[in-house]
Parts: C-alpha cells; sequence; structure tokens
C-alpha cells in the first residue's frame, strides 16, 4: 500500500510518500481501506517530536481519525462485514491505503456524511461525549459554558449539550464565529475579548456561576473556568498540562475533570467505549442534531504539509479533512 510517512520529528515538509506493507488482518479487528482522515492538534504534536510517547516507530504512518470501507474482518467480529462503511478513532496509521483497527473501536458511519465528514467526527466527538456525558454527568436544563464552541472539541460539545436539553453559553474571538456558534445551537454566545469573566457571570447567571463548564482551550483560560463556574460546581478541560493555584478550587469545592482521549488508545482499555460512543452518534447525526463543521479548504493525502500547516496557522474555522486520492467506492 501507499501511506505518507514520517521518518524524523520536525515540521510539515517531514512527511514523505512512501510504500508499505499492507497490514494482515487479526483477530478481533478490521482491516479499513481508507478513504479519508482528518487532522487534530495531537497530530501536529506527534509530528514535530513534542510527545515522542505517542509515535509509532518510523517509517511512522500519523494521524487517528479515520473513515472508510471494511476490506477484511476478523475472526471474532461479529457486528461488522466486509463492504461497510464506517468510522473510527485509533492511535495512529490513518495516512494509509489500509489500515488495521480493534473492531471493538469501529462503528459504520453516519449514512448522511461522506467520508471526509465522517472523519472530522470520531476523536472530538469521543472527547467532547466523556467530558459532558461520563465525567460531568450533564443533565437537561442545566447551565453549561463551553470554551472555544466553533474548536474542534468544542463545536461538537455545544450541539451534544443542547441535544441533551442543557442551556448552552460558549465563548468565540469573532462576530463570524458568534454566528457559527448560534447556528450550531449555542443559546448565548460570549465574545472573550469584550467581556470579562465576571461581566458575563452577572449577566447570564445573576453571579453564582455556571453549573458546569467545558474548557476546550486550557492555559490561563483553566484559570477562568475555574472562576466561571458556581460553587460545588464541575469542570471539566481537555488541555491541563500547566500550573495553577488551586485555591479557587478549594474556596468553591470544585471538581476538576481531565480529559485525555489517548488513554484507552495507549492501553487497549475502554475501547468498547469508543465503539458505543460513536453508534449513538449516528442518530443524532441522522436527525439533524449534529453535525461537522469543516475548514473550508480541501485536501488529499498528498497535501497533508499543506494541511499541518494550515491548522498551525490558526486560520482553519472547523475541521481540517484529507482525502485519500487513492480510494475506489
Amino acid at each position: 500500500m501507499r501511506a505518507m510517512v514520517i521518518q524524523r520529528f520536525g515540521g510539515p515538509d517531514v512527511f514523505e510518500e512512501m510504500t508499505q506493507a499492507r497490514p494482515t488482518v487479526t483477530p478481533n479487528s478490521v482491516l479499513i481501506r481508507v478513504a479519508a482522515t482528518s487532522v487534530n492538534p495531537i497530530d501536529t504534536k506527534i509530528r514535530a517530536g513534542a510527545v515522542p510517547h505517542l509515535a509509532p516507530p518510523f517509517p511512522a504512518i500519523l494521524h487517528g481519525d479515520v473513515a472508510g470501507v471494511v476490506e477484511e474482518v476478523g475472526q471474532g467480529v461479529t457486528h461488522l462485514q466486509v463492504g461497510d462503511e464506517v468510522y473510527a478513532c485509533t492511535r495512529n496509521g490513518a495516512l494509509a491505503d489500509y489500515l488495521l483497527v480493534p473492531a471493538a473501536s469501529v462503528a459504520k458511519k453516519p449514512p448522511s456524511l461522506s467520508f471526509e465528514e465522517a472523519a472530522a467526527l470520531p476523536l472530538v466527538t469521543l472527547t467532547a461525549w466523556e467530558a459532558l456525558f461520563d465525567r460531568l454527568n450533564l443533565q437537561a436544563g442545566q447551565r453549561i459554558l463551553v470554551h472555544g464552541g466553533t474548536g474542534g472539541v468544542g463545536h461538537v460539545a455545544v450541539q451534544l449539550a443542547k441535544a441533551a436539553g442543557a442551556v448552552v453559553h460558549t465563548t468565540v474571538s469573532t462576530p463570524e464565529k458568534a454566528q457559527i456558534a448560534k447556528e450550531l445551537g449555542a443559546d448565548a454566545v460570549i465574545n472573550y475579548r469584550e467581556e470579562t469573566v465576571d461581566e458575563y457571570v452577572n449577566k447570564y447567571t445573576d453571579g453564582a456561576g455556571f453549573d458546569l463548564v467545558f474548557d476546550t482551550v486550557g492555559g490561563d483560560n483553566l484559570d477562568r473556568s475555574f472562576a466561571a463556574v458556581k460553587t460545588g460546581g464541575s469542570v471539566a478541560a481537555i488541555a491541563a498540562r500547566s500550573t495553577h493555584d488551586l485555591t479557587p478550587l478549594h474556596n468553591k469545592g470544585l471538581t476538576l475533570h481531565v480529559i485525555f482521549l489517548m488513554l484507552p488508545l495507549l492501553s487497549g482499555k475502554g475501547l468498547e467505549r469508543h465503539g458505543q460512543v460513536l453508534r449513538e452518534l449516528v442518530p443524532l447525526v441522522e436527525q439533524g442534531r449534529v453535525k461537522p463543521l469543516l475548514d473550508g479548504t480541501s485536501y488529499t493525502f498528498r497535501d497533508v504539509a499543506q494541511a499541518h500547516q494550515r491548522l498551525a496557522s490558526g486560520q482553519a474555522l472547523g475541521k481540517i479533512t484529507l482525502a485519500n486520492e487513492r480510494f475506489r467506492a
């Protein structure tokens, strides 16, 4: 098969096309003929060498989000068959013609979505779902603040929270993003460049604070999340590799949940939950309650360097996807 690989860590220009051995199907796995993938921040970190423990051996095939067609089914797999159109999130390897994936983590993709649209959803959906439902235990009627409502994880979190019956507030940085967040279902949109935490907490919660806060930004924004949540409330964060004063957590009796989606992918434990969530997402997509927000630029696998540059530029609005130019439906 053909794959886009890296043979050293570095900038986007380290990708090169190479012929690799096609994976051999194993028990409890499926071989996917890859149609599309998407770029997530973790992919750029792995490429750059920032998280070497997450990188496969060189020559390394990167990217974990995948959509495609089942080519072969391993012994013991009963919920999938050859020809099924599927999507999944795995550790690495999607920038290739074929990808071997544990069957437990694979689900049939939403029929109404293209392969590229489906490839945009797995990692961000699994992350948002774990934060909202598995950790924060979001309930209908609760007021939740989602930071970064048009980002990869944030735009899915806004839609999932709205579908669950929550009152959804979200932060954005521009009027354009505010309009998109409203279209995604946010009940209130906050331009964080124009309003302070105290101002929007007073405006939307009468000073009490939000029941829950989901921080998809990290850094100093995690401190703002502690300030925005109510006494006894909970915060979930996906970027917590930073140092903070925990006094606000103590003074307000807060609970902090840290979400690291790579843990099941590294350990192999909990992959069944990933497959379950992706299956539960399908009716929400088909009902029009969740849709991927895609950046307007189209890329193929051979354009992976440009796709990584696009993400690094900060100019992308929505997920960046790549279509495998060698895929034949």
